[in-house]
């Protein structure tokens, strides 16, 4: 093996260009480099093979019978290379190729938006969505981004804030109401059904954690009814079932409509909001910088279309990348 470049490839291009030549001179200029520096390249190769490949006078360049054996096999590879090449333009000019996306369930209301209007814009990607509470290694799971909150985007990712601080209410049906008064307190929860989530990733309870005074606390809870589905949870808070803990934007058209009703909202600190992670790098990719775009378009639509009279408390305009 050659201990000064082990690389078996080095110098095949040199040796294309002066088989398809004849010269030494006119590869080159193809290459853009010295007469010089091709005579050194082809040397290089014979020696590390142990065969010449060209015959060199004063006046021309020719194959070898086993420079000829081996362009005969190079020439279609070199160009099936160049046409591979050639499809990187694609991803060059235009979106194109899998975009695959991990997203909580919580994002689901966006992704339902996006979806449409991203294939709509870049007929020439395929979006693939996968829904998953668990945390997930992008990288060695073969995403190109992941939605999550911010406080679950590990340090080393690039983080791309998609909505504002997200607000919580705890928030029942008006028939939860009829017989126990609306709690006022967070401490007058314990008197209510609750409807508790379990985390699909961790498999813990959701512990509802309120704050006064700049001090944290949890309330305990009682519910019968388990569920490890945001849907679901929101389903059933609509039919009366329990009270439910859940970011505004969950149920902003059920508390704009009337058929829940919010409360504690003052009690109940915000966070920090969804954002689109990827690794450093990765935003230069056109697929996913047009996602990135595609969905500020779609989240400002849609907050400016929000119920007025909703639970929501800050829309704060989410910053672009």
């Amino acid at each position: 093996m050659d201990r000064v470049n082990p690389d078996p490839y080095a110098g095949l291009a040199t040796f294309i260009a002066v088989a398809e030549s004849a010269s030494f001179t006119a590869a080159a200029a193809r290459l853009g480099v010295t007469p010089t520096a091709v005579s050194k390249a082809i040397r290089a190769m014979e020696a590390r093979h142990g065969v010449p490949l060209f015959r060199r006078t004063t006046r021309s360049v020719a194959l070898t019978e086993a420079g000829t054996a081996v362009f005969a096999r190079l020439g279609p590879a070199s160009a099936e290379i160049g046409e591979a090449f050639a499809l990187l333009g694609q991803y060059r000019d235009r979106p194109s190729g899998t975009l695959r996306i991990t997203a909580p369930r919580s994002a689901l209301d966006l992704l339902r938006a996006v979806a449409p209007a991203y294939r709509k814009a870049h007929p020439h990607v395929t979006l693939e969505l996968s829904i998953d509470e668990s945390l997930v290694d992008l990288v060695a799971s073969g995403y190109d981004a992941g939605i999550r909150l911010g406080e679950a985007v590990e340090k080393d990712m690039v983080a791309v804030r998609l909505t504002p601080e997200v607000a919580w209410s705890v928030v029942g049906a008006p028939r939860c109401f009829a017989k126990r008064a609306r709690p006022r307190l967070p401490e007058d929860l314990i008197h209510h059904e609750a409807i508790r989530y379990r985390f699909p990733g961790s498999r813990s309870l959701h512990r509802w954690a309120f704050r006064r005074s700049r001090r944290e606390f949890l309330v305990d809870v009682k519910g019968r009814l388990i569920v490890d589905d945001r849907t679901l949870l929101v389903d059933l808070a609509v039919a009366g079932e329990g009270l439910a803990f859940v970011a505004d934007r969950e149920v902003r058209t059920h508390v704009a409509a009337g058929r829940l009703d919010a409360m504690l909202q003052s009690y109940i600190p915000s966070n920090s909001g969804l954002f689109l992670y990827f690794p450093a790098g990765s935003q230069n990719q056109l697929k996913l910088r047009a996602f990135i775009d595609t969905m500020h378009r779609v989240i400002a639509d849609a907050d400016a279309r929000l119920p007025r009279d909703g639970p929501a408390r800050a829309r704060k305009t989410a910053r672009r990348a």
